[in-house]
């Protein structure tokens, strides 16, 4: 993929619509607003407002680290034409999960636009392509809305999983990929 104009990021995936790229600290202000969102504060406990500083550190320890140690990582969902952030997806490895974990999260108002799916089953492809053998899906039981996503992107639900220790269980869903020859 090619080199993104904001510093030290690089596009990891595209779509008609959308570019997936990695979060850098000029994305601060984007995920900031992102984690303001009423649907992330209720549905994702761990989130939730942050001041600036906190959510620079973040991508440091967090998103960056993750692109270091894993090869992949949740990335900043923009519109392809004009760069518009919309929201973050990609993939989680999690100390709680034996398996690797979608994410996603997008601004409310760009929600019933199709963004979500398409970045998703991107991502889901990108995840056979790295050679995972299986993906799965954590969600608050009652967000309807990325449960229907996650069973779209033909995950099955298989019980429940405490993810944050100390938070209640979130409903869980699979899908085992076929192997590459």
């Amino acid at each position: 993929m090619s080199a993104d104009p904001r510093p030290g990021t690089r596009v990891v995936l595209e779509t008609e619509r959308l570019r997936l790229r990695e979060v850098g600290l000029a994305d601060a202000d984007f995920l900031q607003e992102l984690m303001a969102e009423p649907s992330f504060r209720r549905y994702l406990a761990a989130m939730g407002e942050r001041e600036l500083d906190e959510v620079r550190e973040m991508i440091r320890s967090t998103y960056r680290a993750s692109y270091e140690r894993h090869g992949f990582g949740l990335y900043l969902v923009e519109l392809q034409e004009g760069g518009e952030p919309l929201g973050i997806c990609g993939l989680v490895r999690r100390d709680t999960l034996e398996d690797v974990d979608i994410g996603f999260g997008f601004l409310h108002r760009h929600w019933s636009q199709g963004y979500a799916l398409e970045a998703a089953r991107a991502v889901v492809q990108h995840a056979r392509d790295l050679g995972l053998p299986r993906l799965v899906a954590a969600a608050h039981p009652q967000n309807a809305a990325s449960i229907r996503l996650i069973e779209k992107l033909g995950m099955r639900r298989e019980g429940e999983v405490v993810v944050i220790p100390g938070q209640p269980p979130d409903a869980l869903f699979g899908l085992d990929f076929e192997p590459l020859d």
